[in-house]
């Protein structure tokens, strides 16, 4: 299979999720990843249960996630020794992460390779007032406004199920370091990034910031449906949850179609901004009609319109479609999700 970052080097100095994401996106490309961590060892180590063993020591699945195919060495870098090891392996390095406290790398690294590509991940960044801070992903989903249109129709807020922001800001940095990557490629020189998880959280919001912004009105949590579009949503089935996305004023046409629905005369739900103005009507509507199947039921009747099930995880990994995506693989005798990539030289 083509790889085409074969023979860079990353050093991953990180901790916890959106660093060792990000070097993980880059070993699923291709590149050696060399993974420092303290004697003992990243936090994520003891995020369990459930747990796995690893070269003889029980690990948590978490680290597993996006830590499997890396090397690792264990430093302290209180101890000089230790910190001029870690020195010279940067000096060998294409691409080092790190995500020490703000001060830190420049106390301990004071100057980085000329052309190496650093990519530093903060909370928030290294200027403003909360630059000092740390933040986990929960903490992000917080004050970013996230978790206050992540909840149920009755204003219960939650937390996305994974943690959404560390990934979308490991997305954000490896794009960042390829980038940067290909203009070392072109004219030799580094570069240094910075990325936060404050930055990308609220990038994260698209189009609910927007609509924030050209409203004037704070969006609000809504369960499963959609401020921009009805109906997309989950509905409830004989045997559990269904969702249906309807994105075009086409698409609900053969809906009405395919569940027979009885438009009442004087609507004008042929169009999206009515029916997002009577959204608590047509749900009401298709809600009736849908509790009358099953899931399996709905998936043949609904053909052609966008629409599924609610699986649980292991599910969707037993789905045949994961299957035949292979979309299951395994590094290190551990069982994990493959690399969405695919290259075809």
């Amino acid at each position: 299979m083509f790889r085409p970052l074969e023979g860079v080097r990353v050093l991953d100095l990180s901790r916890v999720l959106a660093g060792p994401y990000t070097a993980k996106l880059l070993s699923d490309l291709g590149a050696t990843v060399l993974r420092v961590e303290a004697p003992w060892g990243d936090d994520t180590r003891g995020w369990g249960p459930p747990f796995t063993e690893i070269e003889n020591e029980q690990v948590a699945a978490y680290w597993t996630s996006v830590n499997l195919g890396k090397s690792v060495v264990r430093k302290n870098l209180k101890i000089a020794s230790d910190l001029e090891d870690v020195r010279a392996l940067i000096s060998d390095s294409d691409i080092i992460i790190e995500n020490f406290r703000p001060g830190k790398s420049e106390e301990w690294f004071t100057s980085w390779p000329e052309n190496a590509i650093v990519c530093s991940i903060s909370a928030y960044g290294n200027n403003g007032p909360r630059s000092r801070e740390g933040g986990y992903d929960i903490v992000m989903q917080a004050r970013s406004g996230l978790m206050s249109i992540t909840g149920d129709e009755k204003g219960n807020t939650a937390k996305v199920g994974v943690a959404v922001i560390d990934v979308a800001t490991g997305l954000h940095a490896s794009s960042a370091i390829l980038a940067a990557l290909y203009r070392r490629e072109k004219e030799g020189i580094g570069a240094k990034l910075t990325l936060s998880l404050w930055d990308c959280a609220l990038d994260l919001l698209v189009n609910q910031a927007q609509n924030a912004i050209i409203s004037g009105s704070n969006p609000t949590t809504m369960g499963t449906s959609h401020p921009n579009l009805v109906p997309y949503r989950a509905y409830a089935t004989l045997d559990g949850e269904f969702v249906i996305a309807v994105g075009s004023d086409e698409q609900w046409m053969k809906l009405v179609e395919a569940l027979r629905l009885e438009i009442p005369e004087d609507s004008n739900w042929s169009k999206n901004a009515q029916r997002v103005e009577d959204r608590v009507l047509v749900d009401d509507l298709i809600s009736k009609s849908v509790i009358e199947f099953t899931s399996s039921e709905l998936e043949a009747i609904l053909d052609g319109i966008p629409c599924a099930p609610v699986n649980s995880i292991k599910q969707a990994l037993s789905d045949s479609h994961s299957i035949e995506r292979g979309m299951l693989d395994s590094t290190a005798g551990i069982n994990h999700v493959s690399s969405p990539h695919r290259f075809h030289s």
